[in-house]
């Protein structure tokens, strides 16, 4: 899938994400509309909203049951749940940080160990997009969306289903470090780096030297961003 058709899916997802936490439009329990209309609702492509289902069924906010169609997860058997509603909780974002230097250096090893070849070549390829956009133009909406991709495919990689129900973590960690006033040169600077190394170890296959530059990557942001 292309970079575009990514971000796009990942937009849809979150369009869908929203409407099934409000509870309004789609109450727990109830049945997604059928594909077609689903999709000229969303105003995308029935592939793009696949791909969506697929991110939100790793987040056990759905579920597919074959022959039947596509079911918003209850609420007790949503493990995504059990996270806090970052919005209304008011989670500061250093928080955020410390969760995912809890859990992130981990799936980035188990990534090293059983991602796929086409796994780590298109994380890859999502590295490189975003090393690409910070020679442009950093602080836009294009380059949150690519470092999102970029570490949700990377937690995916993992092939563990608890580390799935993870990514809002991160999602939301990216998003709000964009909203923030900092000095963006330093911040994609470290990252630039960092990320020459992610590709390194994970191609390597090293899952200790990838733990330990996860967790160096993190820390540089908790620095940079004046949160230690």
């Amino acid at each position: 899938m292309s970079q575009n058709k990514t971000n796009l899916a990942q937009r849809t997802a979150d369009t869908l994400r929203a409407q099934i936490r409000s509870g309004e439009d789609y109450a727990p329990g109830s049945k997604l509309p059928n594909e077609n209309h689903l999709s000229l609702e969303l105003g995308v492509s029935r592939t793009t909203l696949r791909e969506s289902i697929r991110i939100l069924v790793a987040e056990g906010l759905l579920q597919v049951q074959r022959g039947k169609g596509t079911f918003v997860t209850e609420r007790k058997d949503r493990p995504a749940d059990t996270l806090p509603s970052f919005d209304e909780k008011k989670v500061a974002l250093k928080d955020l940080y410390e969760a995912r230097l809890i859990i992130e250096p981990a799936a980035a090893a188990l990534a090293c160990q059983r991602a796929t070849d086409e796994e780590i070549e298109e994380i890859v390829r999502l590295v490189k997009a975003t090393q690409e956009q910070f020679t442009h133009d950093f602080n836009n909406e294009e380059i949150i969306q690519r470092e999102i991709a970029f570490h949700d495919a990377l937690i995916r990689a993992s092939h563990n289903q608890f580390f799935d129900h993870f990514l809002p973590v991160v999602n939301q960690t990216i998003q709000k470090t964009f909203e923030l006033e900092y000095k963006w040169d330093a911040v994609a600077e470290g990252a630039y780096n960092d990320n020459f190394m992610i590709i390194d170890f994970l191609r390597k296959r090293d899952a200790e030297a990838m733990r330990s530059v996860m967790t160096i990557h993190l820390h540089r942001a908790l620095w940079t961003e004046q949160l230690i």
